[in-house]
């Protein structure tokens, strides 16, 4: 894994490599394979936000996740492949969000596309930028929540190390409903670095 920077708003924005992938900052061009994305009402269920209905929509998602290097209160990666021959679209993001400074512990998000799921990206785009997160931003927990019915989204999080703690009931509110979500937590000591 490559470092290019750290949290701070002055510094450069933190890219990421792995063997298959780049973690790089999410840019105005990636609206139209972010609106792709975030426009699909069947995965967006899980997602915790309502389906985005237009471009403009995917812009301002944008400019949301490059205001959370502004206070810093986290990092969100666009997921692209490594390789130029298979393109530089966006497969889908990821980041750690919620910075507790004081408690030393922040939030995890992710969303992939539906054709580059099954393929091992987000366990490795995720592996990638939770290292990242125990140095760069030294917080000792990483969390997750996680609607409870999102079986691969859970079984993703347990085989990273991840322990399920409890269900928060109707923390969410999306599409028009209240959601239970799964609370999971990973520490910092018990992450296996690959």
């Amino acid at each position: 894994m490559a470092a290019g920077g750290g949290v701070s708003p002055g510094e450069a924005f933190p890219s990421l490599s792995t063997r298959r992938l780049q973690l790089r900052e999410i840019v105005a061009s990636d609206a139209p394979a972010l609106l792709a994305i975030h426009g699909d009402r069947e995965a967006m269920k899980w997602f915790g936000s309502d389906p985005l209905p237009d471009l403009e929509a995917a812009e301002r998602v944008i400019a949301g996740f490059a205001s959370l290097r502004q206070a810093p209160s986290g990092v969100r990666w666009g997921i692209v492949h490594a390789d130029p021959g298979k393109g530089g679209a966006l497969l889908g993001t990821c980041g750690v969000f919620r910075w507790n400074r004081g408690w030393r512990t922040c939030l995890t998000g992710y969303e992939l596309a539906r054709h580059a799921q099954g393929q091992g990206y987000m366990a490795e785009a995720l592996r990638a930028i939770f290292g990242w997160a125990f140095e760069a931003m030294a917080v000792d927990r990483i969390e997750a929540q996680v609607h409870p019915l999102n079986a691969p989204s859970l079984a993703l999080l347990k085989r990273l190390g991840f322990v399920e703690e409890g269900l928060l009931r109707e923390a969410g509110l999306w599409m028009g409903e209240r959601r239970d979500l799964v609370q999971l937590g990973l520490l910092e000591r018990e992450f296996v670095r690959s």
